[in-house]
């Protein structure tokens, strides 16, 4: 037996890891340069007990015993344009209902082999147009997903690599940036 649903999308573990990947579909879906995306993550059985026309909306057909312990991605407002997606995290506040939040976000990566070769002294404007201008960097979307536990998982989809079964998962691949979401359920 393989790891993957008959359509192609990788199977997924975890309720997080299904999220992550579900958020990272969507994603796709839009096509790449898009803006970074905010997500709140809620279980999915309290949203149909409290919200039942919601609920029908995001899982049609879904069957209450089939969405225990899983989580459902709401879209949060689009970011402020011209703020810096730390500076924008420092300023959410999730209410109590919320389970978790993932944002997906595209970057500009370079391999292992590349960064021993990046110049001393370059400060974050001129590094970022050094990578952008080296001949092996990658675009990247990152998804990150964490919960009020601490859980937390991710999907790194490569531009160049754009397909479902080439998606790599894991809860470590973006520490900073799943420390910078987790922040935002601290006090």
């Amino acid at each position: 037996m393989d790891n993957f649903h008959h359509d192609g999308t990788p199977l997924a573990g975890t309720p997080l890891t299904r999220a992550v990947l579900e958020i990272d579909e969507y994603a796709a879906g839009l096509g790449w340069d898009q803006p970074a995306r905010l997500f709140a993550l809620v279980d999915t059985a309290q949203l149909r007990a409290e919200e039942p026309s919601l609920a029908a909306q995001l899982a049609p057909g879904a069957h209450q015993d089939e969405t225990a312990g899983t989580y459902t991605p709401v879209e949060q407002e689009a970011l402020p344009a011209g703020t810096a997606l730390d500076e924008f995290l420092g300023t959410v506040a999730w209410p109590g209902a919320v389970a978790g939040c993932a944002l997906t976000v595209e970057r500009l990566m370079l391999p292992p082999s590349a960064e021993e070769s990046v110049p001393d002294g370059l400060d974050g404007s001129r590094l970022a147009e050094w990578v952008a201008a080296h001949p092996e960097r990658q675009e990247v979307r990152m998804t990150v997903a964490v919960l009020r536990d601490g859980a937390r998982d991710s999907a790194l989809r490569l531009r160049d690599k754009d397909s479902a079964t080439e998606v790599l998962t894991g809860g470590g691949l973006v520490p900073g940036l799943a420390d910078a979401l987790a922040a935002t359920f601290e006090d």
